[in-house]
């Protein structure tokens, strides 16, 4: 069988998608069919020039940054032969029949080396996914452009957890590490709050990888606030690791945009259905604003938090429970209650690997976790933390995963 004669230089044209070949100094050696139709430049006005005297930043955007980090990226690969996938940025371009017009695009580029012979860098491979109407669909109309661009975050980091995500299908020799990591990347010590004391433990299922679909993050909020949220991905391993986190990126940024935890579930429950192996995840959600002494909470089919008062008793949030993500054939929003506080209180959230047995009503668990916050409530969040692993997990080891976080309030 005679192989093909390929037409690569017919290939590259036909490329779907912004693909340009530029020098190491960063001058346009080609660009297919796609870049410059997309681009609004003709090939006459691109070959031969400097990127950025073809594209310069917008001089109208003092916060622009899209040039620098470009540049950066682009130097960086032609310096250690290595490929940089960047955020996503937002890079205006001039209109080349209106001078001075400039039109609002959103980029997702991708740099790659060309290298020699000699294993030098000969060539940038320069590749961009145009996502503007993407963006300005998220946004809608009437969102201002904070959250517009914040919207734009949460693809970024979607986007590069999915790239996480096919490469750890390929690291099976090295499981074990990769999942270590991932779990220290992605369940990150708690910052410091202030005055405000927080413990977080996870604690890993018997015999699993000590990675697992177990997630808590805290969000400063604008103004006084924090957002705390506790989720749960079906299954074990690496690909409930990877679909978690993509959740718990995309919570973070809709957290920051969004007027109230439902709103910002609503979001996540959206986004969810694009996300492999995130179906019928749960997670709660609390917005918790230290001036009014409130706790604002939604729950997507997870247990409820639980909120120790100084005087012992303990009251479970349970007035906003919703199903889990994406267990509804279409969207519904999701409801959010509130609930208030006294200085001194303790805000428990948790996995159900903390209370739920499969014996037993998930009732009893309750039970024996609002005992043990009774028991234990002058304890600091370190040692309360440590005492309900200690009263509520089997001492041979659960075999469910659990997440748990103590905000002293």
């Amino acid at each position: 069988m005679r192989e093909p004669q390929i037409d690569y230089a017919a290939v590259f044209q036909a490329l779907p998608g912004m693909v340009a070949l530029l020098t190491p100094d960063l001058v346009y050696a080609d660009a297919n069919d796609d870049f410059l139709r997309l681009a609004g430049r003709t090939r006459e006005q691109l070959l031969g020039r400097y990127i950025f005297d073809v594209f310069p930043e917008n001089p109208n955007a003092p916060a622009a940054a899209g040039m620098r980090e470009t540049r950066a990226s682009m130097l960086r690969v032609a310096a250690t032969g290595e490929r940089d996938t960047m955020a996503l940025l937002r890079y205006d371009i001039e209109d080349p029949q209106r001078p001075g017009h400039w039109q609002e695009h959103y980029w997702s580029p991708v740099n790659a080396p060309v290298c020699g012979p000699d294993g030098q860098v000969v060539l940038v491979v320069h590749r961009v996914e145009e996502v503007t109407e993407l963006i300005r669909a998220r946004g809608g109309p009437g969102r201002d452009s904070r959250a517009r661009v914040l919207e734009a975050e949460l693809y970024t980091r979607s986007r590069e957890l999915q790239e996480v995500n096919e490469r750890l299908r390929t690291a099976h020799a090295h499981e074990r590490e990769v999942a270590l990591a991932l779990q220290e990347a992605m369940l990150p010590a708690p910052r410091p709050l202030g005055h405000h004391r927080a413990a977080v433990r996870y604690q890993p299922a018997i015999g699993s990888l000590n990675v697992c679909g177990d997630w808590y993050d805290l969000v400063d909020l604008p103004g006084k606030s924090l957002a705390v949220a506790v989720g749960d991905v079906v299954g074990h391993g690496l690909a409930a690791a990877c679909a978690m986190g993509q959740l718990r990126s995309a919570l973070s940024a809709a957290c920051r945009v969004a007027d109230g935890p439902a709103r910002a579930l609503d979001a996540l429950g959206l986004y969810a259905r694009f996300v492999e192996g995130a179906e019928s995840s749960t997670v709660v959600t609390t917005f918790i604003d230290w001036e009014d002494h409130t706790i604002t909470y939604s729950c997507a089919g997870h247990p409820p938090p639980a909120l120790l008062h100084p005087d012992g008793t303990v009251i479970f949030l349970d007035q906003a429970t919703d199903p889990p993500l994406g267990a509804r054939p279409e969207h519904v929003p999701r409801p959010q209650a509130r609930a208030p506080f006294a200085k001194g209180a303790i805000l428990v959230l948790y996995t159900d690997g903390l209370i739920e047995r499969r014996s037993e009503d998930i009732d009893i668990g309750l039970g024996r976790l609002a005992a043990s916050l009774t028991h234990h409530r002058q304890s600091d969040p370190e040692a309360l933390a440590d005492a309900l692993l200690a009263d509520l997990l089997p001492p041979t080891g659960n075999t469910d995963d659990t997440a748990l976080i103590v905000i002293h309030l």
